[in-house]
């Protein structure tokens, strides 16, 4: 209980002093964890609403294969881009191996597969009258895709922020591809790791309680944005 107290005032320490280590690492791991979710989201959102919304060939197997990649084991993720990374990968010419990049691209793979699943579940629930009540009003086949995405907004909202707590947390891939090299792939996870590995648990608990905070204000900001865009929406009260 002694080592947890120390670990909450060396956090409150930390953050209240600022030190640039601390800064680039807090910095770097948002780069990376930011990017990651960024590209996941781009990809992630049209491909989730195409598989819910096209008849393709052998779609239920792409979903299924989805859904799995879901609970990618981070190590096996970050063994995969090792092997296409390295010097002997064909990737290996890129050097991007031990880089930020390398990071991003471990993370992104764990990512996508969640803001594609939950994208196309959460379009899938849409009902047909969405699509038929758009056409109707007038609306062309895009803008009627577009509005049962629109409605199946609060579901996407929910794999975006799933997707965020596991790449915010994520340490097996992003050692295996990054190194934890200090003040060039060295984020907050990998460094509590060090940090527990040399016995510093005081220091560990305080980079634990910096990481915590970053993720409750990255998913405060989605939250407001969501409340944002159903403020005119009722909810379900319980009476």
């Amino acid at each position: 209980m002694e080592i947890i107290l120390q670990g909450i005032k060396e956090g409150i320490l930390l953050l209240w002093s600022m030190e640039p280590e601390i800064m680039q690492i807090t910095l770097l791991t948002l780069q990376v964890s930011l990017t990651a979710l960024f590209l996941a989201t781009l990809i992630g959102i049209p491909l989730g609403a195409l598989l819910a919304l096209k008849e393709i060939p052998g779609k239920r197997l792409f979903l299924n294969t989805v859904y799995t990649l879901m609970g990618l084991p981070p190590v096996l993720a970050g063994l995969l881009v090792y092997l296409f990374l390295t010097s002997q990968g064909p990737l290996g010419h890129y050097q991007l191996l031990f880089t930020p990049t390398a990071m991003i691209i471990a993370q992104f793979i764990l990512a996508l597969p969640i803001v594609t699943g939950l994208t196309a579940r959460a379009v899938m629930a849409q009902k047909q009258e969405v699509y038929d009540t758009a056409v109707t009003l007038g609306a062309t086949r895009v803008q009627a895709i577009n509005s049962i995405i629109r409605e199946a907004r609060l579901g996407i909202a929910a794999g975006i922020t799933t997707a965020f707590g596991r790449v915010i947390a994520e340490v097996g891939a992003v050692m295996m591809v990054g190194g934890n090299i200090k003040e060039t792939t060295r984020v907050l996870t990998t460094s509590i790791v060090l940090e527990t590995r040399v016995g510093n648990d005081s220091m560990a608990i305080a980079l634990g309680l910096i990481l915590l905070l970053l993720a409750f204000l990255v998913n405060l900001v989605i939250i407001l944005l969501e409340r944002r865009s159903f403020k005119n929406e009722t909810t379900i009260k319980i009476i």
